[in-house]
């Protein structure tokens, strides 16, 4: 049996805004569930300040163990935009302006002013770098290599995806099924990772919570396939019931 191949990808989040809390995250979210439609995992995020250096290493650590990079923010018209330098930087290129972007730059501030000297900076790309369509404010995102180099603000980095949307390899889309139970999770530990081990390429995960006032939980079951899926939560409601805990289908 051929084993099946996982395209997984990894965040970096740019922005001293998000490390001092002024600002709160929305992307991993999204980019997460994007990926997951595109049969690709979200394998880890890192969140690191507007530094070059503290960039270059994560683009580099992050995008050498997986198959794919993502960044969002750090890419707009002032002095504290330097993604695109750091990227520039880590893939060892120089940074030059788009003559495409440089286009819808122009266009786009026809009416607004024109494009000035700041928002021209929103061209600049490291060089070999292609573009990511950004229908939202005109400003494009970049891809070059295996990165993807997108906005920080939310609704553009919607569109951005939007725009990537079956352009990229992957595998099959995980699948997750849920299961509830009024138990405490020490109380069946052991029988969660059994059932995990014996159903190969399912993932199991625990989340416990305390409502009513009672301790109970619920088990996430995912795999790409929604066979095993299926099976598994058949056979984990059997085993919680045959131990005198009630499964809930659906969760609680």
């Amino acid at each position: 049996m051929v084993e099946e191949r996982i395209w997984t990808a990894a965040l970096v989040v740019i922005g001293d805004e998000i490390l001092s809390g002024r600002t709160q995250d929305r992307n991993v979210a999204q980019i997460a569930l994007w990926l997951n439609v595109q049969g690709i995992r979200l394998s880890e995020v890192r969140v690191v300040a507007d530094r070059e250096k503290a960039i270059v290493e994560a683009v580099n650590a992050l995008r050498a163990r997986n198959d794919y990079l993502f960044t969002t923010g750090g890419i707009g018209p002032t002095h504290d935009d330097i993604t695109v330098a750091a990227i520039a930087a880590a893939l060892g290129v120089g940074v030059v302006h788009h003559p495409k972007a440089v286009a819808v730059l122009e266009r786009y501030y026809a009416t607004r002013g024109g494009a000035t000297e700041a928002r021209l900076r929103m061209a600049r790309v490291p060089e070999g770098a292609d573009l990511i369509e950004n229908r939202m404010s005109g400003a494009p995102g970049i891809r070059i290599g295996n990165i993807f180099v997108m906005a920080g603000v939310p609704h553009i980095t919607a569109g951005m995806l939007d725009a990537l949307t079956g352009t990229l390899e992957g595998g099959r889309p995980v699948v997750s099924g849920t299961l509830g139970c009024w138990v405490g999770e020490s109380e069946v530990a052991d029988l969660l990772g059994t059932m995990e081990r014996s159903h190969a390429g399912v993932a199991i995960g625990s989340y416990p919570f305390f409502r009513e006032g009672r301790t109970g939980a619920n088990f996430v079951i995912r795999s790409p396939d929604a066979a095993q899926v299926d099976r598994c939560i058949a056979d984990l409601a059997e085993a919680l019931a045959a131990a005198g805990h009630a499964p809930v289908p659906g969760g609680i």
